[in-house]
This record gives C-alpha cells, sequence and structure tokens, in this order.
C-alpha cells in the first residue's frame, strides 16, 4: 500500500486530472482537498501534509526568523496584476493617474496587492504617495482585518465604515480598487466600473517583456514531518502537478470551444513566452521571487532583506 499524502489546494482547472484519477503517483496516494480560502499554514492543520499557501505570509514568516512550513519553490496560483485594478467608468486611465489618490485593496500584506503595488512602484508612485484604504471588496464579503497588523493611521487604513469597496469606488470616494477577483457583474453593460487601463493585456505583455515571468502568489507548503519522512515527496508531488497541468492543457486546446476565443489565448502565450514561464523549481523562477523579496522590504512587509535560497533553502 503506498503511503498516503494529503494536500489542501484550490480547485483550479489543472488539477481536475488529479481529482478524477486520471493521473496519479507511483510512489504516493496523494489526495487533493479542494478549499475556497487558504491555510494559514500546513503546520497546526493535523488533517492535511501539505497545502495551497499565501507566498507573501510564508516570505514574511520566514523574515521573522519561523520558518515552519516546508516551502516549495511550486507556484500553484501565478497572475498578471494590470487586470486587477478597477476604477470607475469616468475614472482614470493610467497607472501615473494614481498618484495622490485613494486606493482600496482587499488586504494589505496580500501577494497579489504586493505585486500591483509593485506596478505602481515602477511608475516611480511610493506607497506614501497615496492614501489606502483595506476592506471588504462586496457587501457579500465577510468583515475581518484585512491590515494584518500594517495599518498607519492618515496612509494605511479600514475602510471608512467597512463599507464595501465597490461602493466606496462607484461614489468616488476611492479612485480605483487593487482586487484579485472581479465583482459579480462587472462585465455587464451597465455596470459602472471598468479596469483601470483599457488595454490591460497589451500593458501585461510589455511587463512581461521587461520581467520575463508571470508574478507568483501561492506556493506549496508541506508539513515538515512528511518531509523528513518521505524525502522524495516534494519531487513527486511537483511531478504529479506538472503531469495534471500537462494533460489539462491538451484537453483545453482539444475543447476550446468552450470558450470563443481560447485559442488566441494559446497563440499568444506560445509566441510571447517561454515554454517554462509556469515551470516549478527554484533556479527558473529565482527572479521572479528576487524580485517580490525586494518589494516586501521596499513596502515595509519584511522586517529584513531576504533572498531566494533564504526561502527554499537547499534546492
Amino acid at each position: 500500500m503506498k503511503p498516503v499524502i494529503k494536500l489542501a489546494l484550490r480547485d483550479w482547472d489543472y488539477l481536475t486530472p488529479i481529482l478524477l484519477g486520471e493521473v496519479t503517483s507511483d510512489l504516493f496516494d496523494i489526495r487533493v482537498t479542494p478549499i475556497g480560502t487558504l491555510l494559514p499554514a500546513v503546520v497546526g492543520q493535523s488533517e492535511y501534509d501539505g497545502a495551497e499557501i499565501s507566498f507573501s505570509r510564508y516570505a514574511r514568516t520566514c523574515a521573522d526568523g519561523r520558518q515552519d512550513d516546508y516551502g516549495v519553490p511550486y507556484f500553484l496560483m501565478r497572475g498578471f496584476r494590470h487586470r486587477c485594478i478597477i476604477t470607475r467608468k469616468n475614472g482614470p486611465t493610467s497607472v501615473a493617474e494614481l498618484r495622490g489618490g485613494a486606493i482600496g485593496v482587499t488586504g494589505w500584506p496580500d501577494s497579489g496587492n504586493t505585486w500591483t503595488r509593485a506596478i505602481l512602484r515602477r511608475e516611480g508612485i511610493r506607497t506614501e504617495d497615496a492614501r489606502w484604504f483595506a476592506g471588504r471588496l462586496t457587501e457579500q464579503h465577510p468583515i475581518v482585518d484585512r491590515l494584518s497588523g500594517f495599518g498607519q493611521p492618515g496612509l494605511i487604513e479600514a475602510a471608512p465604515g467597512e463599507r464595501p469597496l465597490v461602493e466606496l469606488l462607484a461614489d468616488g470616494t476611492l479612485d480605483a480598487v487593487f482586487t484579485p477577483f472581479l465583482p459579480p457583474g462587472f462585465f455587464d453593460a451597465d455596470c459602472p466600473l471598468r479596469h483601470l487601463l483599457p488595454d490591460f493585456k497589451a500593458a501585461e505583455l510589455g511587463y512581461y517583456a521587461k520581467v520575463g515571468y508571470v508574478p507568483g502568489m501561492h506556493i506549496l507548503g508541506l508539513h515538515p514531518d512528511i518531509v523528513r519522512q518521505y524525502p522524495e515527496c516534494e519531487a513527486e508531488i511537483c511531478r504529479l502537478l506538472d503531469r495534471s497541468k500537462d494533460v489539462w492543457n491538451a484537453k483545453r486546446q482539444k475543447y476550446a470551444d468552450t470558450t470563443p476565443w481560447l485559442l488566441n489565448d494559446f497563440k499568444t502565450i506560445s509566441q510571447s513566452f517561454r515554454p517554462d514561464w509556469d515551470a516549478g523549481g527554484l533556479a527558473v523562477n529565482a527572479p521572479m521571487i528576487r524580485d517580490f523579496c525586494e518589494e516586501l522590504h521596499a513596502q515595509g512587509l519584511a522586517s529584513c532583506s531576504l533572498d531566494p535560497e533564504t526561502l527554499f533553502p537547499g534546492r
């Protein structure tokens, strides 16, 4: 009987072959439980041996000298962030116009919002060059602490009255909102909101041409005990994830008519990106990890400078 390894991951489409049992491991019985909300850490979660965890949270924990989880440089979630800046229909149309404005964020230290603020820093807009409000995106989202100890009166504060960010944006209190997921009805013709950048795809392709990567937000975290017991499990889980991606991408190209222009996306990726653009591993991801470490320190999120080798020693 193969040893069981239990993982808690978001139900990304590329995991479908694993969930359906189409790809399996010869060494382990790897069982994936789909989750909607990330676990804060693997250590302390007795029902799982590994999980999808926030890259920012993991890196900040390492900066504080507490490397509880065993982090794997395999990025389960990647994405450009230009598309994550939204505004009103009559709002600004460039990143530069956000200087001096009021900006809402769904979580101050979140990996995605850290990358989005990096876009502003590339335009010379520092944290202190805007006013920031952290809060829930819509009325349906819970009221929770989204500052995580990084609030600064007059600069980084909770949304006034805990009002949803989309309401504050619509009534002009905010000039823009950073959000990883768009609010319901965003693409409806009568929606009062839109993307900040009319052609965010062009901006993202330009960004990729400069930096050479798609930003990573979530990594695979393993419990140190499972790694000590089965040293080969890290590589085997990564191989399984890679095989699942390959199977899923082949199916998506075959069944591309599920959306009208999916094939065009495959063409863009193939012609504009490196073949290993979403590969796991330290070496291929080192430039992206290094830039993220620089952002954490520059934005005051990490108590010390970090580097890829510190975050993922021995890899």
